[in-house]
């Protein structure tokens, strides 16, 4: 018997319904579909199918082996599927999903190189910072930043994001600088308000005080405008140093109580768990893997 062609058999007829709708998507005649069956069960000393007139039904044990078939069967096409892309050049169009400020900082470079590397593979970029359903949206890549929780989402770690508090070296002059956690409650906080952070770090304790009693500071949801208003001397901020990096390295900013900064968030490239994956896709993700460096280039300040 060959298992593999059995247990094609098998998973096709549940999923036909009947063994001549089976036979015909496998291209054979519902006899030989019979037989394979038969013999899966004669191998396995069960019963998976209760057969009658009318319709098939699957037994506890049949249901069972179904789902667990089916996964194999899965990982055996994909696993050629993969061997198969080898072969083939990667096109079609990539459509991917990233964070605002990540995107126009960092992203232009990176499509660019890629392109000339797989010039039949076409870019639709779409840039938010709410976290998109891949599947129902359309994406094959989203780019995420921060502590991902456990899905049925595939996540490839790219980059570590390192959040510094910063300020402008005006600002500090003019309202000091903190040399303590204590002491930020003197001084303007600018708040980006989908921020994920530790709830139990002690620089996020501090910082939702801030921000619940003191009305100097500002909220945004983008951090690009917190940053410039951090350059220009409005309060502190933290943010991720993919935006405030270069500021930072130019002197236009300066980090504070860096002996709080919170242990890095990463980012993420996130793709549809078990899917066989098309070149186009696992071409791009090749490509971004240790794109940024390590540590990444917008670290390179201090």
């Amino acid at each position: 018997m060959d298992r593999i062609e059995a247990m094609r058999a098998f998973v096709t007829v549940v999923n036909e319904g009947t063994f001549t709708r089976a036979a015909d998507r496998l291209d054979t005649s519902p006899q030989l579909v019979s037989k394979y069956v038969s013999q899966l069960e004669t191998h396995l000393g069960v019963r998976l199918l209760n057969r009658t007139t009318r319709r098939i039904h699957l037994t506890e044990a049949g249901s069972q082996y179904f789902q667990r078939a089916q996964q194999v069967l899965s990982d055996i096409d994909e696993m050629e599927n993969q061997l198969g892309d080898l072969q083939t050049e990667a096109q079609g169009l990539l459509r991917i999903s990233a964070p605002v400020s990540f995107a126009i900082r960092h992203m232009a470079p990176l499509l660019s190189e890629f392109q000339r590397a797989h010039p039949a593979v076409g870019i639709d970029l779409q840039l938010n910072d709410r976290k998109v359903d891949i599947v129902e949206e359309g994406f094959d890549i989203a780019l995420r930043i921060g502590r991902l929780k456990s899905s049925s989402l595939i996540a490839k770690r790219l980059a570590p994001v390192r959040l510094v508090l910063c300020a402008s070296p005006a600002y500090l002059e003019q309202y000091g600088t903190p040399s303590k956690l204590e002491d930020l409650s003197d001084h303007r906080y600018l708040r980006y308000s989908y921020m994920n952070m530790d709830p139990g770090h002690s620089l996020q304790k501090w910082l939702q005080v801030n921000s619940r009693e003191s009305t100097r500071g500002m909220i945004s949801n983008n951090g690009d405008v917190l940053v410039e208003a951090a350059v220009a001397g409005i309060g502190i901020a933290l943010q991720p140093t993919f935006i405030a990096g270069a500021a930072i390295r130019e002197g236009k900013l300066k980090v504070v109580l860096p002996e709080h900064e919170p242990e890095p968030m990463g980012l993420y490239a996130v793709y549809a768990h078990r899917q066989l994956l098309a070149s186009k896709v696992r071409s791009f993700i090749d490509f971004i893997d240790g794109y940024f460096g390590d540590p990444p280039y917008w670290d390179r300040f201090e």
